[in-house]
């Protein structure tokens, strides 16, 4: 008699050829926050970009709304192993916004209300990679997903996502946020598997 049962297969696995290695296809939209989600009103929203030098750009809600609009298509992965293909976003391209910004710096510190923070690499902000988006699927960002606004870097795992942003602090030398201090990856490419330090 066999140990295992001839119909068992196991947990079922996504053939979709667009998943990283470890991740499984969702169709819903999970939400995952490490504490309670802020509740920001756009006449009091700002989002405040500052230098290695000190020097400060600030962009309230109607002036960010007035900027080039982007709308990108892009697919989403969690650390958590989850992924969602072909989510449609509107927002600004950090690219607008660092047009005007003189900088030697080669990091960034991602800031949210709430007190999160997150660190990447500043060439991963440019080149058409990442956005302050306020829209997903057709309507306004909703707050559990981060709304009003939100960092988007959709080539690393979400957490480098910021929900709730409200600024971005360029740096010298890489200074690890929130999670990346309880053991996360200080890069996080879910193609590598980059989910703790050490991977």
């Amino acid at each position: 008699m066999g140990i295992v049962s001839p119909g068992f297969q196991g947990r079922p696995r996504s053939s979709a050829p667009d998943l990283p290695p470890g991740q499984y296809l969702t169709e819903d939209f999970p939400v995952l926050s490490a504490g309670p989600t802020p509740r920001v009103p756009t006449d009091t929203w700002e989002f405040v970009l500052t230098t290695e030098t000190g020097a400060e750009h600030r962009w309230s809600w109607a002036e960010l709304m007035n900027l080039p609009q982007d709308t990108p298509t892009v697919d989403l992965h969690c650390v958590t192993r989850w992924s969602k293909l072909g989510t449609t976003w509107q927002g600004v391209s950090l690219d607008t916004l660092f047009d005007a910004v003189d900088t030697d710096a080669r990091y960034a510190l991602a800031h949210s209300y709430g007190g999160y923070t997150t660190n990447l690499p500043l060439d991963d902000l440019r080149g058409g990679r990442a956005w302050v988006v306020h829209t997903y699927d057709g309507g306004p960002l909703p707050a559990e997903h981060g709304g009003p606004a939100r960092l988007l870097v959709p080539h690393l795992y979400l957490w480098k996502s910021a929900k709730w942003v409200r600024g971005i602090r360029l740096l010298v030398d890489d200074r690890p946020g929130f999670w990346e201090t309880a053991g996360y990856h200080d890069y996080g490419d879910p193609w590598r598997e980059q989910r703790y330090q050490g991977d």
